[in-house]
C-alpha cells in the first residue's frame, strides 16, 4: 500500500481466519484489505465484520494493488497452489501450519518465493511466548550443561464432530496427517527451534481413539539428536479431557518443564552463569482449561498477532523473519519421517 503501510488478504474464511484478521487489527503498519472464499456469502459477511472487500476469486484478490500479503487460512494441503499464485503475483506470504503436508509440496513453496524474491513465512506462534525468551538464553549461555534429552507432549483431546463433521480434518489429503500435523506440529516446532537437529526417529501411531479416520489420533516417537541427547514426541486428539502442551529438557547441570506458557520447574546447578539460581516453581492445576487442549478455538489472539508483527517487522528491515520457509520445513521434516517409521516399523534417518 505505500512505505508505511502493509495491505494485508486473507485467502480462508473458516475459525482461525478470525483470529489473523484480529491480529492484524493489531500489528502497527498493517491493515486488512481484503477475503476470498470459494463461498461468496462467506467472504461478504466476514468482510462485513471486519471492514475489508469481499472476494471468491484468488486471482482478483491478488490483483488488488493494496494487497502486500497474503495469509493463507485454507486446509493444510491447499497451501501450494495458493502461496504460488502469491509468489507469481509478487506477493509476500504468511501462511497458517504446516506450510504444506509433504516435503515436496514445502519445497515447491519455498521454492517460487526465492525466484519471486518475495518472503514466506509460517505461522507459528508459540515461538512467541514469553518464557521461550529465558530458556533461549539458558540454552545459549550453557546452563543446561551436556544437553541429554528433550521431550515434547500434547495429550489433547478432539471429539468425533471435529473429524467427521468436517470435510477435510483428520484426512491424507488435506490434513496430512493428525494428531502430529495437525496439533502436535507447534510443540515440534519449538523442539526444532531450541534442540540440536534430530538425527533419526522411531514411531508408533493408532486411532483407536477415533475410529474410521484416516490418519493417527495418538503417535509416539523416540528421537536421537546431533550431539547425542535423546528424546521422546508424544502427540494425541483422544486423551481426554485434553491436558497442558508440555516441553522438558534435561541436561548435565540444569533442566527444565515448560507447561503451556509457564514453567513448572527450572533450575540450574551453577549459579555463577547468569546469577542466582533460577528456580521457578507453580503447582500444576488440571489441564482441562489449558488453551486448545479440548477446544480448538479456546485461544487468544495475542501470539499470532506476535507473529504479524514480527513478519511486517522483517519485511520492513529486511532480516530473515522467524519462522520463514527453511525454518518452518523442520518440522514436517520430522513429521514425516515418523509416519514412515511407524508405516515400515523401523528407524528413519532424517
Amino acid at each position: 500500500m505505500s512505505s508505511n503501510m502493509f495491505g494485508v488478504a486473507i485467502l480462508g474464511t473458516g475459525a482461525i481466519s478470525r483470529f489473523h484478521a484480529r491480529a492484524v487489527g493489531e500489528t502497527p503498519g498493517a491493515r486488512l484489505v481484503a477475503v476470498c472464499s470459494r463461498d461468496k456469502e462467506r467472504a461478504c459477511l466476514f468482510a462485513s465484520e471486519f471492514c475489508c472487500k469481499a472476494y471468491d476469486s484468488l486471482s482478483e484478490m491478488l490483483a488488488h494493488p493494496d494487497v502486500d500479503i497474503l495469509v493463507i487460512a485454507t486446509p493444510s494441503g491447499a497451501h501450494l497452489e495458493a502461496a504460488v499464485a502469491a509468489a507469481q503475483a509478487g506477493k509476500h506470504v504468511l501462511c497458517e501450519k504446516p506450510l504444506e503436508i509433504t516435503l515436496e509440496r514445502v519445497d515447491a513453496m519455498i521454492a517460487a518465493h526465492r525466484s519471486a524474491g518475495t518472503q514466506l513465512g509460517c505461522i507459528f506462534q508459540f515461538r512467541y511466548m514469553k518464557a521461550l525468551v529465558l530458556l533461549r538464553d539458558a540454552l545459549s549461555e550453557g546452563r543446561f550443561g551436556t544437553l541429554t534429552y528433550a521431550g515434547v507432549y500434547v495429550p489433547w483431546w478432539r471429539n468425533d464432530d471435529y473429524y467427521f463433521g468436517s470435510s477435510w480434518h483428520g484426512t491424507r489429503r488435506l490434513d496430512g496427517g493428525g494428531a502430529l500435523m495437525n496439533q502436535t506440529i507447534h510443540m515440534i516446532d519449538l523442539l526444532c527451534d531450541v534442540m540440536p537437529p534430530v538425527e533419526s526417529v522411531s514411531a508408533y501411531m493408532s486411532s483407536i481413539g477415533h475410529p474410521g479416520i484416516e490418519t493417527e489420533d495418538a503417535a509416539t516417537a523416540a528421537l536421537q539428536f546431533q550431539g547425542g541427547a535423546v528424546g521422546v514426541i508424544y502427540g494425541s486428539t483422544s486423551a481426554w479431557p485434553g491436558q497442558a502442551k508440555r516441553l522438558e529438557i534435561s541436561g548435565t547441570s540444569g533442566s527444565a518443564v515448560l507447561v503451556d506458557d509457564e514453567f513448572s520447574f527450572l533450575e540450574f546447578r551453577d549459579r555463577g552463569i547468569c546469577g542466582e539460581t533460577a528456580v521457578v516453581k507453580r503447582s500444576i492445576a488440571s489441564g482441562h482449561g489449558s488453551p486448545g487442549a479440548s477446544n480448538p478455538v479456546a485461544m487468544t489472539h495475542a501470539l499470532h498477532a506476535d507473529c504479524f508483527k514480527d513478519f511486517v517487522s522483517s519485511l520492513r528491515s529486511g532480516t530473515p523473519y522467524q519462522s520463514n520457509g527453511e525454518s518452518a520445513r523442520r518440522a514436517v521434516a520430522i513429521i514425516e519421517a515418523i509416519y514412515k517409521s511407524a508405516a515400515t516399523g523401523k528407524k528413519i534417518s532424517l
